[in-house]
């Protein structure tokens, strides 16, 4: 299955108040494999990540997860796609009044119905797996933002996504703190985890990435292996972009 498509993305269209933000994206995402979105704000990125997880209904197209899961499909259960389909985002959505360690049972106690003891074990295995274990009574204002982001992964990580997005997990973090949250996805995508990753850190895309997507006007402009990509990009458009950010 490593080879196999795990996302497909087809043809998706979404607009807010007419304002067309996605227009006609397709991306493949094969298993065990990380893509990077990269692009201007306002470019897509978020939107369509939010539309693979189900948080956003999309105009048209189609979004299918693992060949069976359609989750632009209206009858879909969108619980079932958030149990498969992690996301993390910039601002760490951590409960302010539950400890680290309750914020990560929540999830799989309520409605993976795993008994609290299990739900402990397996969240205190993931808090070591990141570094995080003397944390676990902590509540996230005790944090710094880069153990808050790690956290949040480490709770969407206890639901046992088959996929993770991240979109733009970096962006409001003190850049002392980026690495910290970078070796945890590198960590993640070195263990075989499907990622899909909206991204500013263009050496981090370089890096990680097995194919890096850019978005431009809401549309997959170019895409590519990263060498390709970043070492010579076929659009005006994406070398003009990545000149003003590297």
């Amino acid at each position: 299955m490593a080879n196999d498509s795990y996302l497909n993305v087809l043809g998706v269209w979404k607009s807010f108040d007419g304002h067309p933000v996605l227009r006609g994206i397709d991306l493949e995402v094969p298993a065990h494999s990380a893509t990077v979105l990269i692009g201007a704000s306002g470019s897509g990125k978020s939107t369509l990540l939010r539309c693979v997880n189900g948080l956003e209904a999309v105009d048209a197209g189609s979004v299918t997860i693992d060949g069976e899961l359609e989750v632009t499909d209206f009858n879909t259960d969108l619980d079932a796609v958030r149990r498969r389909v992690g996301i993390v985002f910039q601002s760490y959505n951590l409960f302010p009044h539950m400890k680290v360690l309750d914020n990560i049972t929540l999830g799989p106690v309520k409605v993976l119905k795993r008994n609290v003891r299990q739900a402990r074990d397996q969240a205190m295995e993931l808090l070591k797996r990141f570094g995080l274990d003397s944390k676990a009574q902590d509540y996230p204002d005790r944090l710094s933002g880069g153990q808050a982001q790690r956290v949040a992964i480490v709770r969407a990580l206890a639901m046992e996504p088959e996929i993770m997005l991240f979109d733009e997990i970096t962006s409001a973090l003190d850049p002392m703190l980026v690495g910290e949250v970078l070796d945890s996805v590198r960590e993640l995508r070195d263990s075989g985890m499907t990622i899909v990753m909206a991204t500013h850190e263009m050496n981090f895309a370089r890096e990680v990435a097995d194919t890096v997507c850019f978005l431009n006007n809401g549309i997959v402009w170019e895409q590519g292996a990263p060498e390709e990509l970043f070492g010579n990009p076929k659009q005006a458009e994406t070398r003009n972009f990545l000149s003003r950010v590297r």
